[in-house]
């Protein structure tokens, strides 16, 4: 009997995109469901956080062995056990009644999510032929990118609708779905050599210890008066001599978990480097934006969601647009340009008041969905443009490894450098505010006789005025530091500017891999 033909490139592509979708999605949709699951899981503010970590590291940590694992299993066993881990951790996700259930489960889930977003994109790069690599990134990034943008808007509307439970119970008719879409079209490529390799357990100890000490420290650093904690010293300690004892082993065993070595090929060096700066910038703005939005302007969780929505229509437009432009301008053009767009968006974003309307967020973040879409199209297609075809599962899992740690490194800084900075900007503008300054003494005048027209008698008045200008000093300050902050993610896109010039279009290493065959 003959082999049926390969199934069109554009059925694939749907098939490992859905999958895409639902995995990065559930990174960001429960953000603005956390308040109404506090109040069902009995969880504190700092202890809820750990619904949104333990999703993201368990998905950075599972990246590394994802090679070896497709190589043990097949790579179409392998996918399709993850969509029902995933589809499964998602149903017990929104019937957890209890923090400990919820962060196994979401653990669980994040292992799923992780398979599904490097495996899509090894599948994507070996499906569509060497002259379309940018177009196929180009729709992998609509996933990975804009996933995140809509994801606080979908889950602000569905916890509006209906409640909490069905951020995750969505997932379980889109996963069955995806589950017979793969079983149907997803085969191994012909190169893919099943065999037993052994694990690298000890780097994996290491990593997870490393990684999770850094993501601690970086979220506790600030509550706990960084290294005037004992707690903060030891995590310090520990994340460095973690990561230390994880390059060392990685970088001399035979069969690593992280094949750091690929990291010798200068493209996929340079491209890894660089979607770490777009990591740490696109989730630490999408953390920023709508607190700011919620905690300083009285937004709703909805309305901030809906008021990010420039900057995903203009990636939704772009990137399709930038994957055809790759084989044009090349990658040096695009991230280059993409870069400085970038930066640019930061530094306009920069100028936040107390009066911010929504009007003037639109033009930076339409420059920000901009210039994301020419980095992020054109790297993830130069980045595996050398890795040898055999190699590009295991490349993928490092690329996507680096941009979810400085993902949420990124989050864990930018919350730390706003909570730092408002401190040291209220110091400094309070030092201007004293009964000494005619501004501030015709400001709590005027202040304390509105509160006596209210009824208020002069010593409560008087009070409350002061309550009001400490009030008014704090939020200035807060508004200061969040310009701060976005003004330093402007500099770091700049300092990452010199790394485009490694990249170049493919030498036909990786280029040339075997299309995946399906039936």
């Amino acid at each position: 009997m003959s082999e049926r033909p390969p199934a069109h490139k554009w059925v694939i592509t749907g098939t490992v995109l859905l999958g895409t979708l639902m995995a990065v999605l559930d990174a960001s949709i429960v953000n603005v469901a956390l308040p109404a699951m506090r109040g069902t899981l009995g969880a504190t503010v700092e202890e809820i956080t750990w619904v949104i970590t333990g999703y993201i590291l368990s998905s950075v940590i599972v990246m590394p062995v994802i090679a070896l694992a497709s190589a043990r299993m097949g790579r179409r066993r392998f996918y399709l056990a993850n969509i029902v881990v995933f589809t499964v951790a998602s149903a017990l996700c929104g019937m957890a009644r209890s923090l400990p259930l919820m962060v196994v489960f979401r653990i669980f889930q994040g292992i799923g999510g992780g398979v599904l977003m490097t495996v899509s994109q090894a599948i994507l790069r070996e499906t569509f032929p060497p002259e379309e690599q940018g177009l196929a990134m180009g729709i992998y990034g609509l996933g990975v990118v804009l996933a995140p943008a809509f994801g606080p808007t979908l889950g602000g509307w569905i916890t509006d609708q209906w409640s909490w439970p069905w951020v995750f119970l969505i997932n379980v008719p889109i996963g069955a779905f995806n589950l017979l879409l793969a079983a149907r079209f997803i085969r191994d490529p012909a190169y893919l050599r099943r065999e037993r390799g052994s694990i690298d357990v000890w780097g994996l100890v290491w990593m997870i210890v490393g990684l999770g000490a850094l993501q601690l420290f970086l979220e506790k650093g600030e509550s706990k008066d960084w290294f005037q904690s004992r707690q903060i010293q030891v995590l310090a300690v520990t994340s460095i001599v973690a990561i230390a004892l994880f390059i060392h082993r990685e970088l001399t065993i035979e069969r690593p978990a992280v094949d750091l070595r690929l990291l010798k090929i200068p493209t996929l060096a340079s491209a890894t480097a660089i979607v770490g700066v777009l990591g740490a910038g696109l989730f630490g703005s999408l953390f920023l934006l709508p607190i700011f939005l919620q905690g300083l302007l009285g937004y709703s969780a909805t309305e901030s969601g809906l008021a990010l929505m420039p900057r995903s229509l203009a990636m939704a437009v772009c990137m399709p647009v930038v994957g055809r432009l790759y084989n044009r301008l090349g990658p040096r053009t695009l991230v280059g340009v993409g870069l400085a767009v970038s930066a640019w968006s930061f530094v306009e974003l920069s100028h936040l008041t107390t009066q911010t309307g929504i009007p003037n967020l639109i033009a930076p973040q339409v420059l920000q969905g901009l210039g994301f879409s020419l980095i992020f199209v054109a790297l993830s297609t130069a980045a595996l443009s050398d890795v040898p075809r055999a190699q590009i599962t295991a490349a993928a899992g490092l690329y996507n490894v680096v941009r979810q740690v400085f993902g949420s490194v990124g989050v864990a800084m930018a919350a730390t450098l706003v909570g730092a900075g408002t401190a040291r900007f209220r110091a400094t503008l309070s030092e201007s505010v004293t009964p000494y300054s005619p501004a501030a003494s015709q400001w709590l005048a005027g202040a304390t006789a509105a509160m006596r027209a209210r009824g208020a008698d002069s010593v409560t008045a008087g009070a409350r005025a002061l309550q009001l200008l400490n009030v008014t000093v704090t939020r200035q300050a807060t508004v200061l530091a969040y310009n701060r902050v976005f003004v330093e993610v402007a500099l770091l896109f700049v300092i990452a500017l010199p790394l485009v010039f490694v990249l170049h279009k493919s030498h036909g290493a990786g280029a040339d891999a075997a299309p995946v065959h399906a039936e």
